[in-house]
């Protein structure tokens, strides 16, 4: 499975040249839809920029479940998934409602010891054997369609095989599970294609079960698969148009991680640079930056697992902004590279590394540029300088809890949503204060708070909640 580094095809890319007419056309389009209804859409995993961040303002501070709650739809079952939005719909995964015998799996619980593949730190059941695409009207929460996409959902410790977040260019949807169906909707919930990424490409072989979402970009369908815990087949990146589900490309992705190591269950990120783009992809011990029109790696950087240890899976997703791509491990140590290189960038592009306290495991950091936010697992916030790393306060506690949900950046506020839906307020920037400690059902929550005009959607194991100001009614 290990291939050496000097093996791999380096290669520039120019984005103007690669543009279709089309895409120029549809990317134009989009821009303008989205400057029109600035801060309305939340296409995808991490809100309309990829990185936790909105321009929206006039968000709710406080809630309960008797204030500032518009509205509340049931949910067959519990899912790690984040809701996204386009317009009037939301489109969220989910499980079948469960059985007869699971009547308790909509609220569940944690566990005390490891059953059917889960751990100690997951839930009791997976919730129901099929895997659903619901469409929610954000006006008043009703259900306008649901369709199924697969059967065969279980549990793998904190997920079940709902966990990747759907993705919408605003005409179309498309959603992928842990089984491995890759479908594709219109806004109707007319089904265009379909595939199975398994049966095209060998099983997955992760420890923990298939969680990445899919990035839709220019056209294309780009889904990751970092996997070796359980498989000698080599990790890879996929691209399907669209529109169609042909394949425009498949790309191998090397490793000599060990053991656990080649895991991953993150989201690839999107980077624009000096009129380049690239699509950044974090695991498997390197972050890597790879040609959105072929798949090709541009650069690789190594020091996400220092000492080679056999468990350094990721789940932490990158996160890029201002011409800075930062990859969080296993908690330590986190890395904050200089966009702009080409082949082994490890030390050449390294602005600087946190090694300390405070950082990430599950929840992925957010930055506006000038501060950079980690969340770590225990509840507690650092924020330092986004360009040099220094520190500026923390770590500090928000409420006391496991989180695994990532923070939300958005009117001069940080939002840390723990797993009990406890979801602490702090002010941005540079003094730490809490705003505001708020608190819904109670029940597990993984989900990342989405968010929609002046209304924010947080997803627990039995609703979704729309929140909003009173003046928002």
């Amino acid at each position: 499975m290990s291939m050496s580094y000097s093996s791999i095809q380096f290669r520039k890319i120019n984005r103007l040249e690669q543009l279709r007419p089309s895409a120029i056309i549809l990317m134009t389009a989009l821009a303008l839809a989205h400057k029109v209804d600035a801060g309305q859409h939340w296409p995808q995993w991490r809100g309309p920029n990829g990185d936790g961040t909105t321009d929206s303002t006039n968000l709710p501070v406080t809630w309960s479940t008797n204030k500032n709650i518009l509205w509340q739809a049931e949910l067959p079952s519990w899912s790690g998934s984040t809701p996204v939005i386009w317009g009037d719909r939301i489109f969220v995964t989910s499980p079948t409602k469960p059985g007869s015998g699971s009547a308790d799996a909509a609220k569940p619980e944690r566990r005390t010891g490891a059953i059917d593949g889960g751990g100690a730190y997951g839930v009791s059941d997976p919730g129901g054997p099929g895997l659903l695409l619901i469409c929610i009207s954000k006006k008043d929460g009703t259900v306008l369609w649901s369709k199924k996409l697969d059967e065969g959902n279980r549990l793998w410790r904190k997920q079940n095989a709902s966990s990747p977040s759907p993705v919408t260019d605003g005409r179309h949807v498309w959603v992928v599970t842990g089984t491995g169906a890759v479908t594709a909707f219109d806004l109707a919930g007319k089904e265009i294609w379909k595939r199975n990424l398994q049966s095209d490409y060998g099983k997955f072989g992760l420890n923990w079960g298939y969680a990445s979402s899919p990035l839709f970009y220019d056209g294309r369908l780009i889904i990751e698969v970092l996997h070796g815990a359980k498989t000698d087949a080599p990790s890879y990146l996929v691209a399907f148009d669209g529109m169609t589900g042909k394949v425009l490309w498949r790309q191998e992705r090397p490793t000599d991680a060990p053991q656990e190591s080649p895991d991953a269950y993150t989201t690839p990120a999107v980077l624009s640079y000096n009129g380049k783009t690239q699509i950044v992809v974090s695991g498997g011990d390197y972050v890597t930056g790879h040609d959105p029109a072929t798949g090709a790696e541009i650069w690789r950087a190594a020091g996400l697992n220092p000492h080679k240890s056999p468990n350094y899976r990721i789940i932490a997703s990158p996160v890029v902004k201002d011409g800075m791509i930062f990859a969080p491990t296993r908690q330590r140590p986190l890395l904050a590279l200089r966009a702009g290189g080409t082949g082994d960038v490890t030390t050449s592009h390294l602005a600087w590394k946190w090694d300390d306290n405070g950082s990430p495991d599950v929840p992925t950091p957010v930055s506006d540029g000038k501060y950079f936010y980690m969340v770590s697992d225990n509840g507690m916030v650092t924020c330092v300088e986004a360009k040099t790393g220094k520190l500026i306060w923390g770590p500090e506690r928000t409420a006391i809890g496991t989180v695994s949900a990532s923070p939300l950046l958005a009117d001069g506020k940080l939002y840390v949503t723990n797993e009990r839906n406890i979801t602490t307020v702090l002010s941005a920037g540079p003094e730490f204060k809490v705003l505001a400690t708020n608190e819904l059902d109670g029940t597990y929550t993984l989900s990342s708070i989405a968010v929609s005009g002046e209304q924010l959607f947080l997803r627990t194991s039995t609703h979704l909640y729309c929140i909003a100001k009173p003046a928002s009614k």
